[in-house]
């Protein structure tokens, strides 16, 4: 994709400008038609340099007095405070867009169980690769906004997520001191980080993973990469209504009696159903169905649904027992 002709408008002169900048770009890589699950599609050096120098200045470029740039309340701030309020508004704009794409994808979705999974599989792996891309084509967001929003208590783990063990501390006469604190904090991110595969020693590429798949796993309201950012939006506009189970209503008659009835089978949900027919049924190529089992515990925890889940326990009894 070659670079959009602005004449001579600034993309960094607002949010609007460098938005309507950098969406054809962002369209073009998660959008865009393609066979090669490996690769999104590319966009021209010059148009990528462009957007690069565009974020930058809409960051680090701070207009006082400029109608309409900043929200009044802002203002008068520091020029961090205006930095961070910059940065807010761009990823918000990115979690839309990621919310969007994703719930196109989720109304695309076959409306038969039996090819569910293989509509799933392949549209998660083209989804990954164009996140992976924005990722890079955006690190700037990340290494501005994300890493200050961590260094502030916004990121997936916060002081918050603490409380419990402060507060264990203070009644047991312990430090609590701020170098305590952070101490405790430092050690919890690493036990949250093993709860997503990573042992002592492993390399820096499994650490990242296994932080990028706690990120994923965070609430909405946590400030995280870009590509953990699109990964959540994949778990909760896609994965998660798929795992929901469907609600059942009971109509009582008035005045009839309560009669004990025979406990039933909880409704299951519509992924966990898919699996039960492609993958647990005969006639199905085992060395499929193990790829596809493998597959799809491998798309689970990348957006974060934790290996305790009995649907990840499903899959990698599946994965385990049948034949590579």
């Amino acid at each position: 994709m070659s670079n959009p002709s602005v004449g001579s408008a600034n993309p960094s002169a607002s949010l609007p400008a460098l938005w309507g900048y950098i969406l054809p770009a962002l369209n073009h890589i998660a959008r865009s038609p393609t066979n090669d699950f490996e690769k999104a599609p590319g966009i021209d050096i010059s148009y990528r340099m462009g957007i690069h120098t565009a974020t930058y200045d809409y960051f680090t470029t701070l207009r006082d007095g400029t109608p309409g740039t900043y929200p009044t309340a802002t203002v008068a701030a520091s020029g961090r405070e205006r930095q961070m309020v910059r940065g807010a508004d761009l990823y918000m704009h990115l979690d839309q867009f990621f919310a969007d794409l994703v719930r196109e994808l989720h109304l695309g979705a076959p409306e038969d169980d039996t090819t569910l999974i293989q509509y799933l599989v392949p549209c998660f792996k083209r989804y990954t690769v164009s996140a992976h891309s924005i990722n890079r084509l955006l690190n700037y967001v990340n290494r501005h906004y994300v890493k200050r929003a961590v260094d502030e208590d916004k990121g997936w783990l916060t002081l918050g997520d603490m409380l419990d063990t402060v507060a264990k501390s203070i009644q047991d006469g312990g430090g609590v001191t701020r170098e305590e604190i952070l101490k405790k904090l430092k050690r919890k991110r690493m036990q949250e980080i093993k709860k997503w595969g990573y042992q002592d020693g492993g390399s820096p590429e499994q650490l990242a993973l296994a932080e990028l798949c706690a990120e994923a796993a965070s609430p909405l309201d946590r400030v995280v990469t870009i590509e953990a950012l699109a990964l959540r939006r994949f778990r909760t506009e896609f994965v998660e209504p798929l795992l929901a189970a469907p609600k059942m209503r009971r109509r009582k008659r008035a005045g009839a009696p309560s009669v004990a009835k025979p406990k039933m089978g909880l409704p299951e949900g519509r992924l966990v159903r898919a699996v039960q027919k492609v993958l647990e049924v005969q006639g199905v190529d085992q060395v499929t169905r193990r790829g596809l089992a493998s597959d799809l515990d491998e798309m689970l925890f990348a957006v974060g649904v934790h290996n305790t889940h009995s649907l990840r326990k499903k899959l990698k009894t599946l994965a385990r027992d049948l034949p590579s």
